[in-house]
């Protein structure tokens, strides 16, 4: 099954990022690298990056059968995503150790989510 593991932040975490010195920094993403890297090797990675501020997302509806694209998410979100992998895993419990193992879990929150398969809906 796949697990999309959701990496979370907010100006709190934004500001924490901030204070750290370089060399922490740096250590970080060598920390997400070689999570990648792991991941890569037992099979289970399917895709993983980074997601782009906020500020330069646009949010898309339609009505009326005409699409419109908007600025967002909402200035009152503040809580937004950053990034993500995307594993197939034996299990929700796998997933959660993977999960665990994102640096950022240290200073937020990380959310874990299975996947549906659209395929296989009787449509």
């Amino acid at each position: 099954m796949r697990y999309l593991i959701m990496i979370h932040s907010n100006p709190r975490f934004r500001a924490l990022w901030e204070e750290l010195p370089d060399e922490k920094k740096a250590e970080f993403g060598r920390s997400h690298l070689a999570l990648t890297r792991s991941l890569e090797e037992s099979g289970e990675l399917v895709l993983s990056d980074g997601l782009a501020d906020p500020a330069e997302a646009k949010c898309v509806t339609v009505r009326d059968g005409k699409a419109v694209a908007s600025d967002g998410p909402f200035a009152e979100v503040k809580e937004h995503l950053v990034g993500f992998y995307l594993v197939e895993c034996e299990s929700m419990e796998r997933a959660l150790e993977h999960a665990a193992r994102v640096p950022d879990a240290l200073y937020g929150k990380i959310e874990v989510r299975p996947l549906r398969n659209v395929k296989e809906l009787d449509l």
